[in-house]
């Protein structure tokens, strides 16, 4: 028995001098970057060099994984913080956690510790937290640290160091060249004056933290993967602000949604608690339900609020702004020193908080999710999507789309009636639901989530909120759909595989291909790029007992004969993008126009040219830029503002102007020389400000709508009223709101005999975002237009709606032998609109050809 007590009490010994050891090795983060924090700016590669330090330090206290890269190629990594024994069973905790929301089959087994998750940098200028994140990380893996040991007893916490990695490296490597050693206060230094276009958003220049419920970006896919494998309590996003603002922690503002739950919205309040307490202790200056509200559901809160987290955003005030140091209004001096300690305290904060009432957290994660499957909230129980040959391609969109987000889904089985809320009428009717029609049920562990995305009207207890306010999925895919108040279960869990069309002939006179989605787009720019000779027809035919509409691509054999694989080819590349190819023996089309007919266009494969730079907005940019190169694959010429001037426009046949302010862009002589380009046989298309721009300028038909009519009214209420200037201070921002559409959704009529609305029926769902509006084209074709009922959801200031009645939202005018695309709208926002882009696609391939 003494030996045996001997023998534990020497292992005793061993294990305290190995803990000893490591305590004295495990390097801080000043030690291993050879400075203090805060006093210069770490890059990315550096960060990850010291997570990895920690990781190989610390094995059984953290575990760092690399879940993928960006598009620049630089690693996306999350560090796993446990106890000892938690992180030995780390998969089992996993699965426990997927288990309580009822993702996975099966009971919790063994003690199951609450998970958080902290999310720094995911816009790139806002560079603070990837240097909080290294201190972290060091207080919760050192071993000296009683603290963070007890608060790993019962917490597993996720960190991810850099969402953002491509843009905190522009930012940091452009601060580390215009910044003075250590850093200049002077507000009007250099380097508080970021270049165009800033190191906010990623590579494609989208706002990461706009991207978390569409995840149309690499980094946001391979994030969010890993989110619903684990399906953590807590989620905190790590921002900051302008560099006159304090700090802002939880509790949120309003508008709150109406689908967070009470606790949810009680939980804040407790974590605003605990980060209170720490910036209380050190008279730090902080606010809370102001400004960052929880309704738009793609941020870093509220997307997982909507999956069963307590989400919150923290936000410092410096920003890219202020750099290394930055002296304020007020004659203080904000450090980079000062903002690391604020988001290390708020890291603290949620950790501390989700430990003590880990419980509590556990408890609520499972009943929200039990009710998500036995009493979803919200009046309607059913979404029902329409099945067709033109939405079959938006479909297998949305499919991908909805597996990505972890929402089950069917198809009804059978022919059946019901009846429900029409998303095109806005009115409940009676409908047939068809056996191939989709069918998306609340009663499901996402419920919330389906909930909140495809419910026809967002509810809103504030009109004052952060981003847009309408976002409703069958608008954003084009698909007709219906909210039904009783629950229809899919019938069956996939569509049955349509098989090809039998091809009769292995040598037809042409092969047929319908144009109705983006995968029609992507197959014709494959063609062109393997210099397939492409027709179009531009009015409707039939043809061997077929219909075919407007659009439709026909691949003839003639002109294609010096391609000796051109059969090969064109049904490889059909079967590759999911195309339903038609063939033909004849040219010959029982109505319509024959296939030599002067109705049936050669597609000439365009040159496109994209202008970026100083004035033009970064997102218009980068959502056209990502669309060439991500999303069909068609080569982009990237022009800058800085040598527009010198480009030989003649080199290229389409020019794209993103929204952005063009006053010195294009001076009175350089619009001149774009007009002579398009007067030759240019194309040039204008999206939003853009085409704001060109409105009233000589040549270009587009005017602004008049408000002439409305300063009218106003005068004369004024003059009913002796008291109609008494308006209130407190109420400014209210009353500005009038004036103002926060993303509403509207149903544009279309001209569908038009080019550019070839593959759409009579109308198309845009997200109106601006209230800046166009008169009809008197010398052009007014394509797309608001009427007066075209309203659909969303917040609309009233004095805006007026505006938004009779106005131009796509027109195109001929120019010479050249045309010009006018495009209120942009369809390709976010790069989540996606019934949007097959439209685009028309403005570049097929207007004009």
């Amino acid at each position: 028995m003494i030996n045996t007590l001997k023998r534990l009490f020497a292992f005793s010994l061993l294990l305290l001098n190995v803990q000893l050891a490591w305590a004295q090795q495990l390097q801080t983060p000043a030690q291993f970057q050879g400075y203090q924090l805060g006093k210069q700016f770490t890059t990315h590669a550096r960060i990850v060099d010291y997570v990895q330090y920690l990781a190989a330090q610390a094995p059984n206290r953290i575990k760092v994984e690399e879940y993928g890269r960006t598009y620049e190629g630089r690693p996306l990594l999350l560090a796993y913080v446990a106890s000892d024994e938690n992180l030995q069973r780390l998969e089992q905790i996993r699965e426990n956690n997927l288990r309580q929301a009822g993702v996975l089959n099966g009971q919790v087994q063994g003690d199951q510790p609450a998970v958080v998750w902290l999310s720094y940098n995911v816009h790139g200028n806002e560079s603070v937290s990837s240097e909080a994140v290294m201190q972290v990380l060091y207080d919760l893996v050192n071993p000296d640290n009683a603290q963070s040991k007890k608060w790993l007893q019962n917490t597993v916490v996720l960190l991810d160091p850099c969402v953002n990695p491509d843009g905190r490296e522009r930012y940091v490597q452009w601060y580390k060249q215009a910044s003075n050693q250590g850093g200049n206060a002077s507000p009007y230094a250099w380097e508080h004056y970021e270049p165009w276009p800033g190191g906010r958003p990623n590579h494609y220049y989208f706002d990461l933290n706009r991207d978390w419920a569409w995840q149309t970006q690499i980094e946001s896919k391979q994030r969010l993967e890993r989110y619903n494998n684990w399906l953590p309590q807590v989620h905190a996003d790590f921002h900051e602000m302008g560099a006159e603002s304090p700090y802002y922690f939880s509790p949120a503002a309003r508008p709150f949604h109406e689908s967070i739950t009470q606790w949810q919205r009680q939980f804040q309040n407790t974590i605003g608690d605990y980060n209170r307490q720490y910036f209380d202790k050190n008279n730090w200056l902080y606010f809370t339900r102001e400004n960052f509200d929880l309704l738009y559901p793609s941020y870093g809160d509220t997307w997982p609020t909507y999956n069963g987290a307590i989400g919150m955003t923290y936000e410092q005030g410096g920003s890219g702004r202020a750099g290394l140091a930055y002296k304020k209004q007020d004659g203080d001096t904000l450090t980079l020193v000062d903002r690391i300690a604020h988001h290390v305290a708020a890291s603290k904060a949620t950790i501390q908080a989700s430990s003590e009432k880990a419980d509590q957290l556990k408890q609520e994660f499972q009943k929200y999710y039990q009710n998500g499957l036995k009493n979803p909230a919200g009046d309607y129980k059913t979404f029902v999507l329409k099945y067709s040959d033109r939405s079959a391609g938006n479909i297998k969109a949305l499919v991908d789309y909805l597996d990505r987000q972890g929402i089950k889904y069917g198809y009804a089985g059978k022919n059946t009636s019901a009846k429900g809320y029409n998303y095109s009428t806005g009115k409940e009717e009676s409908i047939r639901v068809g056996e191939n029609d989709m069918v998306v049920s609340m009663y499901q562990p996402k419920s919330t989530l389906v909930k909140v995305l495809f419910e026809p009207n967002t509810g809103l207890e504030d009109s004052i909120t952060y981003d847009i306010t309408s976002w409703a999925i069958p608008y954003a895919y084009g698909i007709q759909a219906y909210a039904l108040k009783n629950s229809i279960e899919p019938g069956k869990t996939q569509l049955a595989q349509q098989a090809a069309p039998a091809i009769a002939t292995e040598r037809p006179y042409a092969y047929l291909a319908r144009w109705t989605n983006l995968q029609d787009l992507k197959f014709l720019t494959e063609l062109m790029k393997q210099d397939v000779k492409v027709r179009m027809a531009e009015k409707a035919f039939e043809i061997d007992g077929a219909k075919y509409e407007p659009g439709t691509l026909i691949i003839t054999r003639t002109g294609n004969e010096r391609l000796n694989n051109f059969d090969t080819l064109v049904r490889d590349l059909a079967k590759q993008y999911d195309i339903a190819l038609g063939a033909t023996t004849t040219g010959f089309v029982s109505s319509g126009s024959d296939f030599g007919s002067s109705g049936v266009r050669y597609l000439k494969m365009p040159k496109v040219a994209l202008l970026s730079g100083e004035g033009v907005s970064p997102y218009g940019f980068g959502e056209i830029w990502h669309y060439f190169e991500q999303q069909i694959g068609y080569p982009v010429t990237v022009l800058n503002t800085s040598y527009f001037n010198s480009v030989p426009l003649n080199e290229f046949d389409v020019l794209i102007l993103p929204g952005g302010s063009y006053g010195q862009i294009l001076n009175e002589q350089k619009l001149e020389q774009v007009q002579s380009w398009v007067r030759a046989g240019g194309k040039l298309i204008a999206l939003e400000s853009a085409a704001g721009f060109l409105a009233g300028k000589k040549g270009f038909n587009l005017q602004k709508k008049s408000d002439g009519d409305e300063a009218k009214s106003k005068d004369k209420e004024k003059n009913e009223s002796p008291y109609a200037n008494l308006r209130s201070y407190g109420n400014r921002e209210r009353e500005a709101l009038s004036d103002e559409t926060q993303g509403s959704i509207y149903q544009v009529d279309l001209d569908k005999t038009h080019p550019l609305a070839f593959g759409y029926g009579d109308s198309y769902y845009a997200l109106i975002r601006s209230a800046d509006t166009f008169s009809y084209l008197e010398n052009g074709w007014n394509v797309g237009v608001l009427k007066k009922d075209n309203y659909r959801t969303g917040f609309v200031g009233a004095n805006v709606r007026k505006k938004l009645q009779d106005a131009l939202i796509l027109g195109t005018q001929d120019m010479g032998r050249g045309q010009v695309v006018y495009m209120a709208d942009n369809p390709l926002f976010r790069a989540f609109w996606h019934s949007g882009k097959l439209l685009f696609g028309n403005a570049v391939f097929v207007v004009g050809q």
